[in-house]
């Protein structure tokens, strides 16, 4: 191949109740939510995003959120753990933290440079903190929940689970352009780049497990970077001349997006890192309200009046509070 992806760019996965999902995300995981939108094939279904403050690729966790959805089943074809990454020594406070909103989570993996906690999300989805030797440099969102010094950085890998991890891995390099890093305990770490956290991804066999059911409490699809359209259209033109039933490519707003499923039964995304989420609302406001692209704005009052109203926590956008306490003040002199 001529294009080689850089890392990943988002996961997205299916959940329930939608205000629950942003309680927990915002206020559990310390992510910003930094669009509210609809899922642009589903309109009457919101599309949730999170990440650090202003949505970079590689922070980045999406939802559907469907309201009373069945629950998924986790298994073979699937990307089953979401990791991110948190810095070194930072895992006990996390464990306190979840301990008092509620949520279990227990440390599981233990090596001489990589520690890992392992919780699920109120709808089952799996997510992992890894903390490791390495220092991720990428900046973490601020929030009023997590403070800075022991939060998210960014995606740090995706677990995929597969009958046949020889197959899956041969796409991850040979079609994707990444490189295995590492081989252990039944475990294929293949990077991207310089293989640092955000670039990752893990394949486990499970030759005789059940076939996973996407629902609620699973990922849909895992997205890796390609930095603009132009070599987006380069490299969906490759992987059709490989075989590959690749869409068209499709507008998402804050990216374009092609979809192809690899033969171990894993959706893959491949989406820009342009334009970005600050292209219809300014950075200090991201996530406040539905934002809807072009083609739907006709639709708006039916699209409002579809989905149910949601609550975004305040410390989402503190700068808006931190901006009207002036003018409050002033307001009260006056008076």
């Amino acid at each position: 191949m001529t294009v080689k992806t850089s890392g990943l760019h988002h996961v997205t996965a299916i959940a329930g109740a939608p205000q629950r999902n942003i309680d927990f995300y915002v206020t559990g995981l310390g992510l910003r939510l930094v669009k509210r939108t609809v899922n642009f094939d589903d309109p009457g279904t919101y599309h949730l995003y999170y990440g650090d403050d202003s949505g970079r690729p590689g922070s980045l966790l999406t939802f559907f959120p469907w309201t009373g959805i069945r629950s998924g089943r986790i298994g073979a074809g699937q990307s089953t753990t979401t990791a991110f990454s948190v810095p070194a020594g930072s895992l006990g406070w996390w464990k306190d933290h979840f301990a008092t909103i509620g949520v279990e989570s227990a440390i599981t993996g233990r090596s001489s440079h990589e520690e890992r906690l392992s919780l699920r999300d109120p709808d089952g989805l799996q997510i992992d903190l890894v903390a490791s030797s390495t220092v991720d440099p990428r900046n973490p969102w601020d929030s009023a929940s997590v403070p800075a010094e022991f939060a998210v950085r960014g995606q740090h890998s995706s677990v995929l689970s597969v009958r046949d991890p020889a197959t899956t891995v041969q796409v991850l390099t040979a079609d994707l352009g990444m490189h295995v890093i590492s081989e252990t305990d039944g475990r294929i770490r293949v990077g991207a780049g310089d293989g640092a956290a955000g670039n990752l991804v893990d394949v486990l066999a499970d030759p005789t497990g059940e076939q996973g059911l996407t629902a609620g409490g699973s990922v849909h699809h895992v997205a890796f970077r390609v930095p603009d359209r132009a070599t987006q259209q380069v490299w969906r033109e490759q992987l059709v001349d490989r075989g590959y039933g690749v869409t068209a490519i499709l507008d998402r707003d804050y990216f374009t997006s092609i979809y192809f499923r690899e033969p171990g039964g894993v959706l893959f995304e491949i989406a820009t890192d342009t334009p970005g989420f600050d292209i219809d609302e300014p950075l200090l406001e991201l996530g406040r309200s539905l934002k809807l692209p072009p083609w739907l704005e006709p639709s708006r009052e039916a699209i409002e009046n579809s989905v149910v109203p949601l609550s975004v926590p305040a410390e989402n956008n503190p700068g808006l509070a931190d901006a009207a306490a002036p003018v409050a003040a002033a307001a009260s002199v006056t008076e």
